[in-house]
């Protein structure tokens, strides 16, 4: 199924990899947001548990072996068409990663990837998901099922 225009939810996950109190971050290479910063992820592939999925996208993105901690939050994300129509909805599984070996490189779909503060994240050109997800790290706590981003057409 494309990921443009699905007929239902797709589901992602994001590894949440945070080192001498920075989280790494990846500039996106592809659509939707190509150009913004996002913690590195993509998609589960069919029979692939979620935590497989984070290690696996982690490692791609990144270079980085880690090691799941835990399911941090579940966010959200739709963007709408100029006509209203759905062109990409994605539920994500955010998990906390533990850094076991590797130094960043950007590859895969990253155009480069960075640790930054949490405070100098918020200063990016993040993506709506990205920012949600700082913004609930520097609160100490996910909201119940994640933070939901619904992007509008411009009009």
């Amino acid at each position: 199924m494309s990921r443009e225009y699905p007929r239902y939810p797709l589901v992602g996950v994001g590894a949440i990899v945070i080192k001498d109190n920075k989280i790494l971050l990846v500039r996106r290479g592809a659509e939707p947001n190509k150009g913004k910063w996002s913690i590195p992820g993509g998609m589960v592939e069919a029979g692939e548990d979620p935590k497989d999925a984070v290690l696996r996208e982690l490692m791609e993105e990144t270079g980085i072996v880690g090691r799941v901690l835990g399911l941090f939050g579940i966010y959200q994300y739709v963007e709408l068409d100029t006509k209203g129509r759905v062109k990409y909805h994605f539920l994500l599984m955010d998990y906390l990663i533990d850094p076991i070996s590797g130094e960043p490189r950007a590859s895969s779909d990253a155009l480069e990837t960075n640790f930054f503060s949490l405070s100098e994240a918020l200063n990016l050109d993040l993506t709506d998901t990205a920012r949600q997800l700082v913004q609930d790290l520097l609160s100490s706590g996910p909201k119940p099922c994640g933070g939901g981003m619904i992007k509008y057409p411009s009009t």
